[in-house]
């Protein structure tokens, strides 16, 4: 029985290890890229550097001025989360469970900043924040994608309180818990997946957002990683280790990220977060 079912299993591994090579051998390029030098470069992506060096890294680090990229990035991104996902399930919690007022007009009109292309709202956005004072300055980074964030966390969360066992909610209410004993004491402990899962994605969008910081930024201190690097490759193009490195930076709180929190977020995935 055992041999018919790994039988059976075996296209779908091979298949499945195909594309883990597809999406690995770039990947491990890259990383093996960043410790050559230029003549270790032209041997092929994947040849293994004679040695680890660190220099193309230290390189885009000073010369590159990715210390000024990566702070802003981590400032930007932090707060950005933080306030998205606090904000998220208390409209959450509001939107699913409490006698909210206007209800249904608010809840759609909450979603039209998910539902909007960013792309259409961009210039009429500069110009306000232009006229506002606040271009080149960490609020306006800041403040836009708190406010697409808080669109998807809203339904994102919404969809989870509205799934909790009502049950549970009637049993607090019956042992005399208010609103905010219900939601951090009983339902907090429950939404700790979904809430997860909504950091994770709030921090992959904001770290990799690239066009408002592209338009609301023209400092170069002020600069984000993605933008950064951008503009590191026009200068850098030919150096291979040194976009290598660079591209690492960018990419390696990502990575760390997703690997620290990735049984939540696939629990946040599968457990029903969107279902209501």
């Amino acid at each position: 029985m055992r041999r018919r079912t790994w039988q059976r299993q075996l296209p779908n591994y091979v298949i499945l290890t195909l594309f883990l090579l597809i999406i690995l051998i770039p990947i491990v390029g890259l990383v093996f890229s960043a410790f050559k030098t230029d003549a270790e470069v032209t041997k092929g992506p994947l040849a293994l550097p004679s040695q680890l060096r660190l220099d193309a890294f230290k390189d885009a680090w000073t010369t590159g001025r990715f210390n000024f990229f990566f702070r802003n990035s981590v400032i930007v991104t932090v707060v950005v989360v933080i306030v998205s996902v606090l904000l998220s399930t208390l409209t959450g919690y509001a939107f699913a469970l409490l006698p909210l007022p206007g209800r249904k007009f608010l809840y759609p009109l909450l979603l039209l900043g998910y539902m909007v292309p960013f792309e259409a709202v961009i210039i009429p956005l500069y110009h306000m924040m232009n006229q506002m004072d606040l271009t080149d300055t960490y609020w306006a980074l800041i403040l836009p994608q708190v406010g697409l964030s808080v669109s998807f966390g809203t339904l994102w969360m919404t969809s989870f309180f509205r799934a909790a066992p009502r049950e549970l909610v009637d049993a607090a209410a019956i042992d005399g818990c208010n609103r905010w004993q219900l939601l951090w004491r009983i339902l907090w402990p429950l939404a700790r997946p979904a809430v997860l899962t909504l950091v994770v994605l709030t921090f992959m969008w904001t770290w990799n957002e690239f066009l408002l910081a592209l338009v609301m930024v023209q400092k170069e201190t002020m600069r984000t990683l993605p933008v950064g690097l951008a503009f590191f490759q026009g200068r850098y193009s030919a150096n291979i280790p040194l976009m290598a490195a660079g591209s690492l930076i960018v990419a390696g709180p990502i990575l760390l990220v997703y690997i620290i929190f990735q049984r939540y977020f696939i629990r946040g995935m599968l457990g029903g977060a969107v279902k209501g």
